[in-house]
C-alpha cells in the first residue's frame, strides 16, 4: 500500500514507502531507489524520526507459526468507575495484543491471540468474565484474513 503524506516532499514519501515495505533496507539501497547518497538518506530518515513521523521500526510475526491459531476480537462494556482498573488488568494478559478505547458507553475493543477454542473458553471464564465492572462482553473470532496491513499508520 503506497501512501502520500501531503506535508512531505516526494523523496520523503518514497523513503517512507520503502521502509514500510522493508524496515531493514539499508541507506545505500534506499538511496539507489530514490536517487540520493547514503548520507542524504540517513539525514532524511533521522529528520523523519525527530519529527515523530517515524515512531519506531518493528517486525510482523505470524502468530499462527507460533501455535496461536485463534484470533479473537472482544468488545467489552465496563462501568465507568472500574474502567482504569480493568485496563490495567487487561494490559497484563499476554494473550491480549491490542486494546482500544472506543466511543460509546465505556467500551473497549480488544484483539487477543489464542491457541484453541479450549484456551478461549478458559480465557473468557477465568480472565474476562471476572473483570470488575464488566457489564457486557461480545466475542468474535476471525475466520480468515482478507486484508491485514499494519505497515503504515497515518
Amino acid at each position: 500500500m503506497k501512501v502520500h503524506i501531503e506535508e512531505l516532499d516526494d523523496v520523503d514519501n518514497q523513503i517512507i514507502n520503502l521502509l514500510a515495505e522493508n524496515a531493514r533496507m539499508s541507506f545505500v539501497e534506499i538511496g539507489d531507489k530514490v536517487g540520493l547518497s547514503r548520507v542524504a538518506v540517513k539525514m532524511r530518515i533521522q529528520a523523519l524520526e525527530k519529527a515523530g513521523i517515524i515512531e519506531k521500526y518493528s517486525i510482523i510475526i505470524n502468530p499462527e507459526k507460533l501455535g496461536n491459531n485463534l484470533a479473537v476480537y472482544l468488545d467489552l462494556r465496563i462501568s465507568a468507575g472500574q474502567f482504569n482498573q480493568v485496563c490495567e488488568n487487561l494490559c497484563r494478559l499476554p494473550q491480549i495484543i491490542k486494546i482500544y478505547q472506543m466511543t460509546g458507553d465505556t467500551r473497549l475493543h480488544i484483539h487477543a491471540m489464542l491457541k484453541s477454542n479450549e484456551e478461549l473458553e478458559s480465557f473468557l471464564k477465568h480472565q474476562i468474565y471476572l473483570l470488575p465492572g464488566l457489564l457486557e462482553c461480545s466475542c468474535n473470532t476471525i475466520i480468515s484474513r482478507i486484508k491485514d496491513n499494519e505497515q503504515i499508520r497515518i
